[in-house]
């Protein structure tokens, strides 16, 4: 089995065991990380808008405490052992 395999097959079993805000958060963060350099220069109308965006996800408790994140973090480690 190769090293893309087995990691794969890893992220499926963690990606299985996340609930569905987790999977929001998860592809949100893939979807940073793989889009397109040019998109890192916006307007200050598109950081407004984004600002603006963040603050309603706030306001409608859509967000994780530090704590949340960390807790999260080590359930994940654990299930490693």
């Amino acid at each position: 089995m190769t090293a893309a395999v087995k990691i794969e097959k890893e992220l499926n079993t963690y990606i299985r065991q996340l609930n569905t805000d987790q999977k929001k958060s998860l592809l949100g963060f893939i979807k940073t990380i793989l889009s397109p350099k040019e998109e890192e220069n916006i307007t200050i109308e598109q950081y407004n808008r984004e600002l603006e965006e963040a603050d309603a996800e706030i306001e409608r408790g859509e967000y994780y405490t530090n704590e949340e994140v960390f807790e999260m973090a080590q359930k994940m480690i654990n299930a490693r052992k």
